[in-house]
């Protein structure tokens, strides 16, 4: 695919980038190689207002590592080693590496993103498939994951994460924001969010949960220790916890929301050491989680 002069101002290209267009171009330019022309330019933001208008293409670039200022691609990219990169890191399709990912601004992937080691990113993260890392992922801006999302070591936000399918990590999660999971949400040992906490499906953490709003499920909420959150907390069916259970003060405990009355002593379980404090739906069951009646 070509651009040309006529289809940049169909687009309404700002004044300064059609002025740079034609400057440095007399005939249509292959779409890559513009992007690239604009990234060694420093027109960053450029180049990705271009991808945002003319999308993705099927291409696939392979290469052993990447180190750059900023990277911008249409297609998809496989890399054997790490992917280093100063400030904005940007695909139209996958990005695929063997090794760790490290950007210094805002990583944006069009579809699925697969990290061989860590990942870390200075500004947000988004993907529009799924994301798997093979370690620890710290995103210092907020993160948006458009399929499943997988970490085999911790996750760390700092701000709020949203997944349009289910999330799994396998040590702490913590989010300096909100959490919304369309599906399900599985966490190996802490969770912890300076705001609400939603999950479509069920929520299952190895250790405690802490809220800084509202909990809701529309399954069950399953956690080894304490779950605490300061607004409402409220799940479709049962919740078991190994400790505690709290809603915030003035607020409530609902329990069995999708489940009939008479089925709650199966499907609407409250689960804890002592029965909590405004429970409002519910059969409380004061067997301690992990312990047999």
């Amino acid at each position: 695919m070509k651009i040309s002069s006529t289809a940049l101002k169909a687009k309404r290209s700002c004044a300064s980038g059609y002025r740079w267009f034609a400057r440095r171009f007399t005939s249509p330019t292959e779409y890559q190689a513009l992007i690239d022309a604009l990234v060694a330019d420093g027109r960053v933001d450029d180049a990705c207002w271009l991808l945002d208008q003319f999308g993705p293409v099927k291409s696939v670039l392979v290469v052993d590592a990447i180190s750059a200022h900023a990277f911008v691609y249409a297609g998809s990219v496989q890399v054997r080693g790490e992917v280093d990169v100063d400030t904005v890191l940007r695909t139209g399709g996958s990005l695929n590496a063997g090794g760790s990912i490290r950007a210094g601004n805002t990583v944006w992937i069009g579809n699925d993103l697969h990290a061989g080691a860590g990942l870390r990113t200075l500004g947000s993260l988004r993907t529009g498939g799924n994301l798997v890392s093979s370690w620890s992922v710290e995103v210092q801006g907020a993160l948006t994951c458009g399929g499943d999302l997988r970490v085999r070591g911790a996750l760390a936000c700092g701000a709020a994460l949203r997944g349009e399918g289910s999330a799994v990590v396998a040590e702490d999660l913590e989010v300096d924001g909100m959490i919304h999971c369309a599906k399900s949400l599985q966490v190996g040992g802490h969770l912890a969010c300076t705001e609400g906490l939603r999950a479509g499906h069920g929520i299952q953490v190895g250790q405690s949960i802490r809220s800084g709003m509202h909990i809701d499920a529309g399954w069950g909420i399953v956690a080894g220790s304490d779950i605490t959150g300061d607004g409402a907390i409220r799940a479709g069916e049962s919740i078991v916890s190994g400790g505690s259970v709290r809603a915030g003060a003035g607020f409530s405990l609902y329990a069995g929301l999708s489940a009939r009355r008479d089925a709650w002593p199966s499907c609407g379980r409250v689960v804890s050491r002592a029965r909590p404090e405004n429970l409002l739906s519910g059969f409380w069951d004061g067997v301690p989680f992990g312990v047999s009646a």
